[in-house]
């Protein structure tokens, strides 16, 4: 993998490929070269059999989903065709057919039960932001002070997924509850619009998608919730309330009343 780093990291700058991307292509490109160098193999000679075999691998050994192994099959294809400068045929390394499935919704009792115990006003933003506004962990991560809008009662979300950009609603509650965060972690006139809501560590850094995440699978543990309740599937509820629906916005946390479209 070193002797290609160099070439694949211009290549997601020259794209302006997002970090988060970049981390899941070289995460699976990783473990498919380690594969290849156990089978004794050289990187450059690799052919459509080897990589056959390799899906077969990760399918019946590793058990992986449809839908993640077609993720490894699209990081793959793009370090053998643009990397190594090889054709690639689809008919002979095919993605495999997903099968439709219901998004996991957390109970709304169980996210409130998260919310009203946890006494850390920076937790607790966590929590309201991605179910009371459907954002994804890595845009909870990245929003700036200035994001947060209070006037329209909206979130700008600039850059998400697919360097998309779009805003998402902000709840009256949520919006006390940041407020008193605001109030609790930021010194009067020590901040600047542009500044991270949720700084890291390290200066001039946001908090880590891996800190949310840790921090929501330790109070569900705690409190002894569904297993499935995740950083990711809290924002499932937005989803499943407004599909197919009207959505009405109540100013109350969490709640959005629905009349279903004729």
């Amino acid at each position: 993998m070193k002797n290609y780093e160099q070439e694949i990291n211009l290549y997601f700058e020259l794209k302006g490929t997002p970090e988060s991307s970049r981390e899941s292509y070289l995460r699976r490109m990783q473990a498919f070269i380690t594969y290849i160098q156990n089978q004794n193999k050289i990187i450059e000679n690799i052919t459509e059999t080897d990589i056959q075999q390799y899906i077969l691998y990760i399918k019946k050994e590793k058990k992986l989903s449809a839908g993640t192994i077609n993720n490894y099959i699209s990081g793959i294809r793009w370090f053998y065709t643009i990397i190594l400068e090889k054709e690639w045929n689809a008919r002979k390394i095919p993605r495999m057919k997903r099968t439709p499935a219901f998004p996991i919704v957390p109970a709304k009792a169980d996210v409130l039960t998260l919310v009203n115990v946890t006494t850390n006003l920076k937790h607790k933003a966590f929590l309201v932001l991605l179910y009371g506004s459907g954002l994804r962990v890595s845009e909870v991560a990245k929003l700036k002070i200035c994001d947060i809008c209070s006037k329209s009662m909206r979130i700008r979300v600039e850059n998400a997924k697919h360097n998309t950009n779009r805003y998402s609603i902000l709840s009256a509650t949520a919006l006390d509850i940041l407020r008193a965060y605001f109030k609790a972690y930021f010194s009067p006139k020590a901040f600047h619009p542009e500044d991270w809501l949720f700084p890291g560590r390290n200066p001039g850094e946001h908090v880590s998608i891996k800190t949310i995440k840790n921090t929501l699978i330790k109070l569900r543990n705690r409190l002894h919730l569904n297993q499935r309740i995740s950083a990711h599937t809290l924002r499932h509820y937005v989803e499943s309330q407004v599909m197919g629906s009207v959505l009405i916005f109540c100013p109350n946390f969490g709640l959005f009343l629905l009349e279903h479209s004729p």
